[in-house]
């Protein structure tokens, strides 16, 4: 009986208790964030579907500890048929698709000009960011532009587009900040971006990620059109296969520590995939042949507690992303092409198929004929050839830059020379005397990068008397009097941009005159239909005849 009582007691005195229980508190749940950038696709939505895929295989990886960012470096429309014949609509629709976060705006959105044909503004009412902005009003995710300025040096105002952007992923706030190469103004036509100013990159991440932090963001992200270079992927800290002059390097080593969190850089169409002054980088070659990784792990309480940067990862293990791609497998899933993505840019591609086809008349022997920016080639020589043949003109020039790919060995397409000449360039005639000339081709020399190749013309360049002189000739050796104009066909991209001596040349009346009408490439093709034949490289350029020639490599220094 007392048993019963002592336990009927414990049981009442239980029931009646107003004492908590006490527990463990629960350990702050961590979240892996996973970063994934693409950068200079350029029109080449043929890559989507595939991407689609990989996208889906890591957003099912993460769905039960985190949560995927999909984020773009810039360049994503110009550059192929498929994307320029609708100006990058397409690729805004499979974005959409895929789900992506955010995208910056890189040099080349801006190619396009106005809506429609024209690709200046030439007409009253033109906006010279017409078709740049049609794309923003389409996407159902934000544009960012963080240090594009009015010429006034305001903030851009423009529908969608944003300098930056909080998201909230898997409970985490997410700042992403874009911004575009310091050199955006002087690498794309000119006269789309006359009323515009850049401010200072990492001036302009500093006070965003400043805000952004203020509002709460957890993370600060950068999407940037601006790249870096290194050959070796094996080991995020081991710089030593990177070149350190590269632009994302410059700012990410001038952004004090703790700004951001990681960069999708693009622009120089080369990898990244490594830690810089601490900051994750990651950057995926070009034309969507691999995408970049970072998974960052979040705790509420103590921050980021671990960085993980994956080399890039090339969509196909076989084949092309243009052509027949074979994905294999990621993350434990056997990826494959999106269909719905498929069926989005199926009409773009269908919409292209027949002008990419098209016979040319031209045969090209011997090999292809090389696209390369840096030297003198075959294609330079080629383009300046048919552009001189277009405008009747005694000489033409254009820049490396815009040699985008070879022409390939046998019947010469459309397509094909689309490839390697993407840009929709007008035709421009400029009036210069043989000094003038001899002036930009020294300048030329004397730095890296784009090289001006020459047709019509034949220039030598050597050290006299400590300084490099340049001295032109007709291409028989005959010579050109001091007081001769020369009529120079070249693009509109280089007539109307930051070149010195353009810019000298535009201030004299009658120097330069602008074609709007006539696209540089649609006049190469004629010429090519008219003329027919074979092509050879060797007859192009020769080596040992080159039509610039100098020793040594470029940039030319003189004792």
């Amino acid at each position: 009986m007392r048993r019963l009582m002592l336990l009927g007691a414990a049981v009442l005195a239980s029931c009646g208790s107003t004492t908590p229980e006490v527990r463990e508190p629960a350990p702050p749940r961590r979240v892996t964030i996973t970063i994934v950038g693409t950068n200079d696709l350029h029109g080449h939505v043929g890559a989507l579907p595939v991407l689609a895929g990989y996208v889906s295989a890591l957003r099912e990886l993460r769905a039960q500890d985190g949560a995927v960012v999909l984020l773009d470096g810039g360049d994503m429309f110009q550059g192929t048929l498929e994307s320029n014949l609708l100006e990058g609509a397409p690729v805004v629709e499979a974005y959409d698709a895929i789900g992506y976060d955010a995208v910056t705006i890189g040099n080349h959105e801006f190619d396009y000009g106005p809506v429609g044909e024209r690709v200046t503004p030439t007409e009253p009412g033109d906006d010279p960011r017409g078709a740049l902005l049609a794309r923003a009003a389409q996407a159902r995710y934000p544009f960012l532009a963080a240090n594009l300025r009015t010429r006034e040096g305001s903030p851009i105002e423009w529908a969608n587009v944003q300098t930056a952007v909080l998201l909230e992923r898997a409970g985490i706030q997410i700042g992403v900040i874009g911004v575009t190469t310091e050199d955006t103004l002087s690498t794309t036509n000119a006269a789309n971006v006359s009323d515009l100013s850049m401010a200072p990159t990492v001036e302009a991440i500093t006070h965003e990620a400043q805000a952004l932090r203020a509002r709460g963001a957890a993370l600060v992200l950068v999407a940037a059109h601006a790249g870096g270079r290194c050959a070796e992927h094996d080991d995020p800290h081991d710089l030593t296969s990177c070149e350190a002059d590269q632009e994302i390097f410059e700012v990410a080593n001038a952004l004090a520590p703790g700004t951001v969190d990681a960069i999708v850089a693009g622009h120089t169409h080369q990898a990244v995939s490594h830690f810089v002054h601490g900051i994750p980088i990651v950057e995926s070659y070009s034309y969507g042949r691999a995408f970049g990784r970072v998974d960052l792990v979040v705790d509420p309480d103590e921050g980021v507690v671990d960085v993980t940067v994956h080399p890039p990862q090339d969509l196909c293990v076989s084949g092309s992303v243009d052509e027949v791609c074979t994905p294999g497998t990621y993350e434990g899933h056997a990826i494959a092409a999106d269909p719905a993505v498929a069926a989005i840019i199926a009409p773009a591609v269908a919409n292209a198929a027949d002008q990419r086809a098209r016979p040319l008349g031209v045969t090209i022997v011997g090999g292809p004929i090389e696209a390369i920016r840096e030297t003198e080639c075959s294609l330079g020589n080629l383009f300046t050839d048919l552009m001189r043949a277009s405008r009747g003109t005694d000489a033409a020039l254009t820049n490396g830059g815009g040699l985008r790919a070879d022409l390939p060995a046998g019947p010469l397409t459309y397509g094909s020379l689309y490839t390697a000449s993407p840009f929709d360039n007008a035709s421009a005639i400029v009036r210069m005397t043989r000094a003038e000339l001899e002036a930009m081709i020294e300048d030329n020399l004397r730095q890296t990068g784009s090289f001006y190749s020459l047709s019509g013309l034949r220039a030598t360049a050597r050290c006299e008397g400590g300084a490099l002189r340049a001295h032109v000739t007709r291409d028989d050796g005959a010579a050109i009097a001091d007081d001769a104009t020369l009529t120079v066909a070249t693009t509109d991209f280089l007539a109307t941009g930051t070149d010195a001596h353009f810019e000298a040349l535009r201030a004299r009346e009658g120097a330069v005159t602008l074609e709007h009408g006539v696209m540089v490439r649609e006049e190469m093709a004629r010429v090519l239909e008219a003329r027919g034949g074979e092509l050879t490289p060797l007859g192009l350029f020769d080596p040992s005849a080159p039509r610039v020639r100098y020793e040594g490599t470029r940039p030319l220094t003189c004792p």
